[in-house]
């Protein structure tokens, strides 16, 4: 696979911010695009501390059912599983979602992909959404789930401790913002996203020199946009992000963080580009000033994106047919409106296990071993 990251050292970190997270035919017909590659951050990770975690927000009321998707049974559904058999009713095929945003969303979201994949294949799929985003890698290393929608930095994880391995990359529609030297790319389907650094405008901050003896708010220790690239980038400007600030708190999720700076919690916090303006959270609809007290200044270089993964252990014919039907909803106009409310994804490609592999080199050698970064 060809190879878009961009080995880069802690001096290329200092440069790589601007200022200022009915029936049909039940087979698809259409090849999946080649796989994409993806780009890593930049600079060298100082190895986080876990940090307290701040009271979850509780979800947005999600009352409004999603569209059915089609899930017409697959022309190569296995045959049903007998009893005691991984896929039957009492032994189901369990997938963890992390809980990187509205876990009421999610929930509903992963409920749908799992009633659809139960209908397309003949076996029976449950849902789970992690307590934490630990607990989500921390199932499928136990084997009590099998299937996972991991964020970057947790597959990683998962793979490094677990043989976790990825097999779909979702696809968005790239989102930015007016800081983004990347931003004539809104809008192209891209494998990668950034971090943003936000504030509250009336706490004055407009730089990173004016981060410290400040509150600062962190999605979660194994949050990739949220957590693992923001410390690098603050290390290579000179702050120290156990040390710096006030305080720090994990507010658990990347909406939580910018609705934590809308109501004065934290000065200033890290999240994926943008969550003021993105479609799955809309945030902007229960705090139409948020974006006037809210400001994002600065923004990291290309991260490559989340997706699916399975468990090393899980049988490659389940494997196949999970694959051949989540490519079937993501290309199905209800699946893609499933797919849109669980993270924003706007489709799904195939990828080969070796996806994540430069962007694990770069954290290697900085002398981080990912397995003790699972708590």
């Amino acid at each position: 696979m060809k190879k878009m990251y961009l080995f880069v050292s802690l001096m290329v970190a200092a440069v790589m911010l601007l200022t200022a997270c009915g029936p049909a035919a039940p087979v698809a017909t259409q090849p999946p695009p080649p796989p994409p590659t993806a780009v890593p951050p930049t600079a060298t990770l100082e190895v986080p501390v876990l940090l307290p975690t701040m009271t979850p927000v509780p979800p947005t009321p999600t009352n409004t059912p999603l569209p059915l998707p089609n899930c017409a049974k697959l022309a190569d559904a296995p045959a049903a599983a007998a009893a005691g058999k991984l896929g039957s009713a009492d032994k189901p095929i369990v997938i963890t979602f992390v809980p990187s945003g509205d876990t009421g969303k999610i929930t509903k979201a992963g409920s749908a992909i799992a009633d659809c994949l139960s209908k397309m294949t003949g076996l029976t799929f449950k849902m789970e959404v992690g307590t934490t985003f630990a607990a989500s890698i921390e199932a499928m290393g136990a084997e009590k789930a099998q299937v996972g929608f991991l964020n970057t930095f947790s597959a990683l994880l998962g793979n490094a401790k677990y043989g976790i391995f990825p097999v779909l990359i979702a696809i968005r529609k790239y989102a930015t913002n007016d800081v983004d030297p990347d931003k004539a790319l809104v809008g192209t389907p891209e494998p990668f996203y950034k971090a943003q650094f936000m504030a509250t405008t009336a706490s004055g901050i407009k730089s990173f020199a004016d981060l410290k003896g400040k509150t600062f708010c962190f999605v979660d220790p194994n949050s990739t946009s949220g957590y693992i690239v923001p410390r690098i980038i603050l290390k290579s400007k000179g702050i120290n992000p156990d040390t710096a600030f006030k305080a720090t708190v994990n507010a658990g999720g990347h909406d939580k963080v910018a609705i934590a700076l809308y109501k004065g919690d934290c000065d200033a916090g890290v999240t994926f580009i943008n969550t003021l303006t993105d479609t799955s959270y809309k945030l902007y609809v229960t705090y139409p000033d948020i974006a006037k007290k809210v400001t994002i200044f600065a923004v990291s270089d290309r991260i490559p994106n989340d997706g699916m993964q399975f468990i090393k252990t899980l049988d490659p014919k389940l494997q196949a047919v999970i694959v051949e039907g989540m490519l079937f909803m993501a290309n199905d106009p209800g699946g893609k409106i499933v797919l849109k409310s669980l993270y924003n994804y706007d489709s799904l490609q195939k990828i080969e296990p070796t996806f994540y592999n430069d962007f694990l080199a770069v954290l290697q050698k900085a002398g981080v071993n990912p397995v003790t970064l699972v708590k």
